[in-house]
């Protein structure tokens, strides 16, 4: 029977295991779809012949892989030369993802295939940042090439969802009765301190008025005591204040009469 202290820390060491792997990046709906697009357009694939066996808990090597398919997906990096290696002894055409900077490494296979090389950073639904190519079955008579239109459709893409995202989330207002811990980083960064103490304050998630809305105060909060709350309020005049004196202190380049004249050359040759 185990000791109940030993699970317990089992328990608690497992909190700390990186629950996804280089092999857990889900690549975006809007991302893999630029990316198929740009695939079908290429090599002349009927979109509706193009499949994805890589998914949770599947097994590649097991699936159905009808005539007329071609594999357009995002595998398992660490198994990537199994994976070629087992597409190109079958026949099947594939274009595959492929870490940038080891797509080159498949010792047995490098000149079977023809390498994507993008300068693409996608970040997947698991948060990984990864640069990515491709390699692929077609043009096998191509070793490797660039790729600046796929490169610049992907990180389009990417920079759109990242605006996207930013739109979405929201800018909220606190009462002087709550204290964040972005509140407390902004108060520590232009050099003021600012204390709670125990009986001062309660934990709290969110604020009555947010359940409506079915939002949270990010990382909780505390409830401050009035007497809290007013030495919180002057805290954050404090580091307002602080703010900007650091920004008038900033060294302040002009331009020199030299440049100026050189600018106005340039104002003049737009004019003519």
């Amino acid at each position: 029977m185990r000791n109940i202290k030993s699970k317990t820390y089992e328990e608690f060491v497992e909190k700390f295991k990186p629950k996804k792997t280089t092999d857990d990046c889900y690549t975006p709906p809007e991302i893999y779809e630029v990316i198929k697009d740009w695939v079908c357009k290429r090599y002349n694939i009927d979109p509706g012949n193009v499949i994805r066996p890589f998914w949770p808990g599947g097994d590649y090597e097991k699936d159905e892989y009808p005539p007329v398919c071609v594999v357009v997906d995002n595998p398992p990096f660490s198994i990537l030369k199994n994976i070629c290696e087992f597409y190109l002894e079958r026949g099947i055409p594939f274009f595959l993802f492929a870490p940038s900077l080891t797509a080159l490494t498949g010792k047995t296979i490098w000149n079977r295939m023809n390498h994507i090389m993008c300068d693409c950073t996608i970040v997947y639904e698991n948060g990984a940042t990864v640069k990515t190519s491709f390699v692929t079955s077609f043009e096998p008579e191509t070793v490797a090439e660039t790729s600046p239109e796929l490169t610049r459709l992907v990180n389009d893409t990417t920079e759109k969802l990242k605006q996207e995202k930013a739109r979405k989330l929201s800018k909220y207002d606190y009462p002087d009765h709550i204290v964040t811990a972005a509140m407390m980083q902004k108060m520590a960064r232009y050099g003021v301190h600012f204390r709670v103490r125990r009986e001062e304050c309660q934990r709290v998630r969110r604020l009555d008025a947010q359940r409506a809305m079915k939002k949270e105060i990010y990382g909780s909060g505390l409830l401050l005591s009035d007497q809290a709350a007013a030495r919180k309020q002057n805290a954050e005049k404090q580091a307002a204040e602080n703010a900007r004196k650091q920004a008038e202190d900033a060294i302040c380049y002009e331009l020199s009469e030299r440049e100026r004249e050189l600018v106005e050359a340039l104002n003049k040759s737009i004019l003519d």
